[in-house]
């Protein structure tokens, strides 16, 4: 099993910044993938962006130009710095982990992240 955790949500004013991570523990295969995705009330959860265990990582077009995906390979971690933050970003951000290797996903928590105007 994989355990998944992520750290670094709060309150900020919109212009501001957050630094979002998320830390895979357990047994964590090769090859995964590990993404942030969040969510509010009454939506269905989107992707934000992603990271795999070789070069990859990505984040969405809406969110391009402020957010950037970092990562740990090593320490299996994901970090998502966001910048220039919008009250439009306000969300609980949660961390998924997955491989072929299992047959289901991981999850965290989630995190609030909450902009004001």
């Amino acid at each position: 099993q994989v355990q998944v955790v992520e750290s670094g949500g709060g309150w900020v004013q919109a212009g501001g910044s957050l630094r979002l991570s998320c830390a895979a523990s357990g047994n964590v295969l090769r090859p995964y993938a590990m993404g942030w995705y969040r969510q509010t009330p009454g939506k269905q959860r989107e992707l934000v962006g992603f990271v795999t265990s070789g070069i990859n990582t990505n984040v969405t077009d809406s969110v391009k130009g402020r957010f950037t995906i970092s990562r740990d390979n090593r320490n299996n971690i994901m970090n998502l710095q966001m910048n220039n933050l919008k009250p439009e970003d306000t969300a609980v951000y949660y961390c998924k982990y997955g491989s072929p290797k299992y047959d289901k996903d991981f999850w965290g928590q989630g995190t609030q992240v909450t902009v004001s105007s």
